[in-house]
């Protein structure tokens, strides 16, 4: 019960960033865009994270790569007066969806090794009678 309302609340929130699935991460990353898109050269963002130009260009191409840490993003985005904000959101469109997946692959699966010993037997179900049962599961 409870974790059915967590679910539900969840949910909600990742409803109201969901469009965000469709944004494509620019070429270059996020970093590198925002950075010369504000104008600012990678010396001057160094100097707001006490950081080289170097290690600017290191962290960038980290981003870009996939091998940033999540703290070095907030911080980046910090010193970019910025927010940094991330999110796993469920490819079947919400969790309740997911669950409902998941949990219909495992009645499948219970309900198909059951019907295989009953077919070993000379007993196997209908189709229909298969469907019903993977149903209630």
């Amino acid at each position: 019960m409870k974790s059915n309302l967590q679910r539900k609340q969840l949910d909600e929130k990742l409803r109201a960033i969901s469009a965000l699935q469709n944004v494509q991460t620019p070429v270059g990353g996020w970093l590198k865009a925002i950075r010369t898109t504000l104008g600012m050269s990678l010396e001057q963002l160094g100097n707001k994270l006490g950081v080289t130009k170097q290690s600017i260009q290191s962290l960038e191409k980290r981003e870009k790569e996939g091998s940033i840490t999540i703290n070095s993003l907030k911080e980046t985005a910090q010193a970019l007066d910025m927010k940094f904000v991330y999110a796993l959101l469920p490819i079947d469109g919400s969790l309740e969806q997911l669950v409902e997946r998941k949990a219909e692959i495992l009645a499948k699966d219970i309900v198909m090794r059951t019907t295989q010993t009953m077919a070993l037997e000379d007993q196997e179900n209908a189709q229909a009678r298969l469907k019903e049962a993977i149903r209630r599961t």
